[in-house]
């Protein structure tokens, strides 16, 4: 038998259980996996042989751009995106990864890739569009490959001279260099003291060809030798080649030689050294002149360790 209704009584459909609206997923987590995602990436090829490429430092902030530019949550896309990149950079520096000081030197890269992908992003929200222009999406590909393979590569090869004139004749730089120089690190360049390895000591004896000089370099676990052996040698020019880096220098710039030519004035000698080297790291447009620059002040600060008049 079936229970009469009472007039009183809410209906049927209002005792059903209505299902609650999805909850959205915090804009924290979603902070948090991206970051790690891209975290666990850079990792990857960190340790790969694409460490130096284009790959590690367009590809990925432009990555991290582009996934931070759409995260579902109110604020400007820039903001985000500066936002993400700081925190992931703070990360990668806290992970000694790539060591503190490349992360410094590759910041300006990631906050720039993050500012045009931001500013183009911000500009087609408010046209109510929510994808990115194609012809910036191939050219950051093109820049983010660049080092992947040597057909993708620029020149590598690079020369940096550094000259120096003191009053010693030809006979006695040549016994300076013999001697070798002695590190005053209080001098280091202010561009050197940002958290570059340094020359701690240096050992060796003669400058006739097949002698050996060790310079070790401080490094994270302790010293990191760097060895260098004469292959020519006269009284106007000594050459070395590098034959052993396991500093951390060596994952930037692959030394190949140092070349020091004498030149006899009347006042003493013009002292030349030229440093050849192979940039390691992509992409060139940036990463060029940054090193020349490094080695530059490396050369001068050897240059005036070893002469002091």
């Amino acid at each position: 038998m079936v229970p009469m209704k009472s007039p009183y009584d809410p209906p049927e459909e209002s005792l059903q259980a209505e299902p609650l609206p999805p909850r959205p997923v915090p804009e924290a987590v979603v902070f948090i996996i991206v970051l790690a995602a891209i975290s666990v990436s850079w990792r990857l090829l960190a340790g790969s042989g694409l460490r130096g490429s284009g790959l590690l430092y367009i590809g990925m902030p432009t990555a991290l751009a582009i996934l931070l530019a759409y995260l579902p949550a109110p604020g400007s896309a820039t903001g985000k995106i500066m936002k993400g990149i700081t925190l992931f950079l703070l990360l990668v520096g806290i992970l000694l990864i790539e060591g503190l000081i490349c992360i410094l030197i590759a910041a300006p890269l990631f906050y720039g890739v993050g500012a045009i992908i931001g500013v183009i992003a911000d500009g087609r929200e408010r046209r109510r569009k929510r994808t990115l222009n194609c012809s910036l999406s191939l050219a950051l590909l093109f820049f983010s490959l660049e080092g992947v393979t040597g057909i993708l590569s620029f020149d590598r090869n690079e020369s940096v001279v550094v000259e120096h004139q003191t009053k010693l004749s030809s006979t006695e730089v040549r016994a300076a260099l013999a001697a070798g120089p002695d590190f005053d690190l209080s001098e280091l360049p202010l561009f050197l003291m940002a958290g570059f390895p340094t020359p701690q000591e240096i050992s060796g004896v003669g400058l006739e060809p097949g002698s050996r000089w060790t310079i070790q370099w401080q490094g994270p676990d302790g010293f990191d030798p760097l060895t260098v052996e004469v292959v020519e040698s006269s009284a106007n020019r000594i050459v070395f080649d590098c034959v052993e880096n396991e500093s951390k220098i060596g994952e930037w710039v692959n030394i190949k030689n140092i070349i020091w030519d004498l030149q006899p004035i009347d006042s003493g000698t013009t002292v030349s050294m030229t440093l050849k080297y192979e940039r390691l790291l992509d992409p060139a447009w940036y990463f060029k002149p940054i090193q020349r620059y490094g080695v530059r002040k490396a050369g001068e600060y050897f240059m005036s360790q070893t002469f002091r008049n």
